[in-house]
């Protein structure tokens, strides 16, 4: 039986991506809302800015969320069904 590699390198990098509380809670809160801007997750998650966006970049270069701008502002919305399930499952 030949297992897929790469498969499995893929899956572990997404989920070593999701492994922390603050990117877990992110996606959770986007699934829910179906997008948002730093500063309301700001004011949810009771974080500096500049955390939350650390976390927003890693989920954005994981290909999990993406980002929409609208004027000075970023929206976000999770992008990536595999996710969008995991989390469902998890949570």
């Amino acid at each position: 039986m030949e297992r897929n590699v790469e498969k499995y390198n893929e899956a572990a990098e997404l989920l070593k991506v999701l492994a922390h509380p603050v990117r877990l809670c992110i996606v959770s809160g986007l699934l829910e809302s179906g997008e948002c801007n730093v500063s309301y997750m700001q004011s949810c998650l009771n974080a500096p800015q500049s955390t939350i966006s650390q976390h927003l970049q890693k989920l954005k270069a994981a290909g999990i969320i993406e980002g929409k701008r609208s004027g000075l502002e970023v929206f976000y919305r999770v992008c990536n069904d595999k996710v969008a399930e995991l989390i469902k499952v998890i949570l």
